[in-house]
């Protein structure tokens, strides 16, 4: 009766703490997905405050460009109002902040070709290191929405395996969305000279 005690005893600390483990270490991944997300944001952040400063200096030699900056303006304004709490990702609403942001790409594209007409302005300075910084920050997203993926998929694959998927549900737990080609993004676009 002992022996059976003690196996008992040892059976329940060894569920405690794979249970404790688990936890905690779910805990670890879920903080390490809203880190992510948070510098996926910051970088979309960065692009919204280059955009004022980019659209001024463009105006300064397009001024009849207007219809141009106004999009790139109303871009910017809906995509710095459409934000996601990480608490509340859902992938719903990722596809709403996906396509804000991707708006203001489109913008910028446009923005960004209108200048191709006027070679002083490509050859201003403040233009050239605009234009850097915001490419920069474009290979910056880019980065950080590959490492976000990486972060939800590993988080996303320890909640849904057996038996963490059990005290993932009992704990409240869920799997986080991803980052996904926008619509069109299979397609190459067309160059015309």
């Amino acid at each position: 009766m002992k022996k059976t005690g003690i196996i008992v005893i040892a059976v329940v600390v060894l569920l405690a703490i794979f249970c404790i483990s688990s936890y905690n270490s779910m805990v670890s991944q879920d903080e390490a997905v809203g880190t992510a997300w948070s510098n996926v944001e910051n970088q979309y952040q960065r692009r919204a405050d280059l955009i004022p400063n980019l659209v001024n200096t463009v105006k300064g030699y397009a001024a009849h460009e207007k219809e141009t900056f106004d999009a790139v303006v109303s871009a910017r304004a809906k995509a710095t109002q459409t934000t996601v709490s990480i608490d509340d990702l859902t992938p719903e609403k990722m596809a709403a902040y996906q396509r804000a942001q991707g708006e203001i790409g489109s913008a910028l594209s446009r923005l960004l070709a209108v200048t191709e007409n006027y070679p002083e302005l490509k050859a201003n300075e403040n233009f050239q290191t605009l234009q850097a910084q915001l490419e920069g920050t474009e290979n910056r997203i880019s980065v950080e929405r590959r490492k976000f993926n990486e972060v939800a998929k590993a988080y996303n694959t320890s909640i849904r395996r057996f038996p963490r998927n059990i005290l993932a549900g009992m704990f409240g737990f869920e799997k986080r969305p991803y980052f996904e080609a926008q619509e069109g993004a299979e397609k190459a676009p067309e160059v015309k000279f």
